[in-house]
């Protein structure tokens, strides 16, 4: 759980609104960012793992469609942007990172 913590704080620097798998009847703030775990990728040598990553996926929300936080993500370490979609007057960039 520590290294899920570490990647809140590192979340938390680039919006004060970070959310980890909130429930729906949570009233979200927004620009935010919402994440969530999503999968893990696992490396092996001689049949045993070495290495085990967590996949998350991290969503900006945000109404500004040119806001910085996105760009902001983007530049995080071992992050892909996954797709863009708007619902709701919200706009939602979605990346995967593993932390």
């Amino acid at each position: 759980m520590g290294q899920r913590l570490d990647l809140q704080a590192l979340l938390e620097t680039l919006t004060g609104n970070v959310y980890f798998q909130p429930p729906p009847s949570l009233s979200m703030v927004y620009p935010c960012i919402v994440y969530q775990r999503d999968n893990a990728l696992t490396k092996f040598a001689d049949n045993n793992p070495y290495s085990h990553e967590i996949r998350y996926q991290v969503t900006v929300i945000d109404r500004d469609p040119d806001s910085a936080i996105p760009d902001k993500v983007a530049m995080l370490p071992k992050t892909l942007f996954n797709r863009y979609f708007a619902a709701d007057g919200l706009n939602h960039n979605v990346y995967i990172t593993y932390y």
